[in-house]
């Protein structure tokens, strides 16, 4: 395929369904299905393409990878089986992405298919970073051990990022991509060595939902204690935690009560994990959404001062994500509890920052920016690298995706 190559995008979130015509950088089409109910007859795909640009190939955005997912895989029939075979470990998103795959493969059969995974940017990590110390019999049935996720908004922060901060040449990256999901990476030399997702999405940092980190001694005495069912456990851990359960408040999207309590509910649910909303009520005196901001930023400057020890030092830190571009509250709030790895902001740049801006102080040993989050282009850019150059940006070995036993 020579020339320029026109990719088709196809994001597909836990709510939305977003596509993209994209000719090298330039985005030449966007759409976004909003909301989308995650059923393939919901979307006509003919219709979005109407407008009559010739597509060379179709990147699909899935976020589990399994751990054998180096890099871009091309879908066939196998690949798309082991991607539904991770459905459970990324349900938000799993079953939409297969759903995003099925309707575009019966729209454009003739096109190749390029699965991007989040996790496959996270291959490089070392086994120190990504093991367990889990019972070794269970690591090896069920191949247990951490994968990271958001790979392709942290691969293009620490892309894009350096470019911000002057274009200097920063070997050592922290980049923090804070959205309704939150991860935090460490990045050397472009190359992942940590992050603080693990084996699934609800690992880590404090999110608009999901409960990141818990001592796992909590989740079994809910079970054996408390008498809550698995399925009433993962899903308060899954969409009733974070924010919205640090600021006492009922599921954002259903306004359901939290599974095991009377709970709270109605419209008041569905601003718990808002960040703009979380801290007009703080400033208005609510204290539950003081301690949810508080704990999040906490939380979030823990996880920025572990990928900072992973990296060996820190040379630049990167915002990405709604929260990370639109809450100059939380980023000052975060830096303001770094001082000791010598992270500082202007904060006259931090209060104007609007998408991509460079934050740093005169002086400041380390350096900050704001990235807007970009994964269309990184999902074009690896779907151009595959077919035009047959490159595994991750690895020489060959883009598999592994099939849980067990």
């Amino acid at each position: 395929m020579a020339g320029l190559m026109r990719v088709l995008v196809l994001n597909a979130g836990s709510s939305t369904l977003k596509i993209d015509v994209l000719r090298d950088d330039l985005v030449e089409s966007h759409t976004v299905i909003d909301p989308w109910d995650g059923t393939p007859d919901s979307v006509d795909l003919s219709a979005v393409l109407a407008g009559g640009l010739p597509i060379d190939a179709v990147a699909h955005r899935v976020v589990h990878g399994g751990r054998h997912a180096t890099g871009p895989a091309v879908i066939d029939d196998t690949v798309a089986r082991a991607i539904a075979d991770h459905a459970a470990l990324a349900p938000l998103h799993q079953h939409r992405a297969l759903a995003a795959i099925t309707l575009a493969r019966a729209a454009l059969p003739d096109l190749p298919h390029i699965a991007c995974f989040d996790t496959a940017f996270h291959a490089t990590m070392s086994a120190a970073a990504r093991t367990y110390a889990l019972p070794s019999a269970w690591r090896r049935r069920w191949g247990l051990q951490r994968i990271g996720f958001h790979g392709l908004s942290h691969a293009w922060a620490a892309r894009r990022g350096p470019t911000i901060a002057d274009g200097t040449r920063l070997r050592r990256i922290v980049t923090c991509h804070l959205g309704s999901g939150a991860s935090a990476c460490a990045v050397v030399d472009g190359r992942s060595v940590d992050t603080t997702m693990g084996w699934t999405p609800l690992d880590g940092l404090v999110m608009a939902t999901r409960s990141g980190s818990v001592d796992p001694g909590v989740v079994l005495w809910l079970i054996t204690e408390a008498g809550l069912s698995p399925a009433e456990v993962r899903d308060g851990l899954t969409d009733h935690a974070g924010l919205a359960g640090l600021a006492d408040l009922a599921d954002l999207a259903t306004g359901e009560a939290v599974p095991g309590t009377a709970g709270r509910s109605g419209d008041d649910g569905r601003r718990a994990g808002d960040m703009r909303a979380l801290l007009a009520a703080r400033a208005a005196g609510d204290e539950d959404a003081e301690l949810a901001v508080d704990v999040y930023v906490h939380r979030l400057r823990q996880g920025i001062a572990a990928m900072a020890t992973s990296a060996g030092g820190m040379d630049l830190l990167v915002f990405t994500g709604g929260v990370g571009e639109h809450a100059p509250e939380i980023r000052s709030a975060t830096v303001a509890g770094l001082g000791l790895l010598g992270v500082t902001i202007d904060e006259d740049r931090n209060r104007a920052a609007t998408g991509d801006a460079h934050l740093t102080p005169p002086g400041a040993t380390v350096r900050t920016a704001v990235v807007t989050a970009r994964e269309d282009i990184e999902m074009a850019r690896q779907v151009r690298d595959l077919l035009t150059e047959g490159t595994r940006r991750v690895s020489d070995g060959p883009v598999l995706v592994s099939r849980p036993t067990g």
